[in-house]
């Protein structure tokens, strides 16, 4: 294998990574979002499992063996009611945009306009969840520490307990 093709696959599997924590995230804001934005959050969901399944295949297509999700996450911060869970979401889709961002730079032909739309579907979200956009969906998120990893993996987190700082947090949304 190439180092490009190296570097492709590195970056398939981070956005699978992320696509898993996102899909853990997401569980959580479910339990605590309220019911006004609850089918936004079951659409979110099912994006992110949609997309998660897509890049497993992804990687498999390219002579790997995908990733496989953490039993549980850390969360960046305590969610306790529904305003922290739109907190969550679109800190979700910050981290998933950061590892597309990256994608989109390691990819080329059908998998760099795929990794394009699922930067511009996580940017939207996050401006929807947030109720404002950045100048640069997926490159903001990075002026202070690596995104993409979504919150780090801890099998001792649960949806219900509390949640405890992410190693890997980006700042504060």
């Amino acid at each position: 294998m190439s180092k490009a093709e190296d570097g492709r696959l590195d970056a398939v599997q981070a956005a699978l990574a992320a696509e898993h924590a996102a899909v853990y995230g997401y569980g959580v804001v479910g339990g605590r979002i309220g019911e006004e934005r609850r089918t936004e959050a079951r659409a979110a969901y099912d994006a992110h499992r949609a997309r998660r399944d897509a890049l497993a295949r992804d990687v498999r297509g390219l002579g790997g063996e995908p990733v496989a999700a953490a039993a549980g996450y850390a969360l960046p911060f305590s969610v306790p009611d529904s305003a922290a869970a739109v907190r969550l979401a679109a800190r979700l889709e910050d981290r998933v945009a950061g590892v597309y961002s990256d994608l989109v730079r390691a990819a080329e032909g059908d998998l760099r306009a795929t990794a394009a739309g699922a930067l511009r579907e996580a940017a939207v979200r996050a401006a929807r969840w947030r109720g404002g956009s950045v100048a640069f969906p997926g490159l903001a998120e990075r002026a202070g520490t690596p995104t993409g990893r979504g919150p780090a993996p801890d099998a001792s987190d649960t949806a219900t307990g509390p949640a405890a700082p992410s190693a890997t947090a980006s700042p504060t949304a």
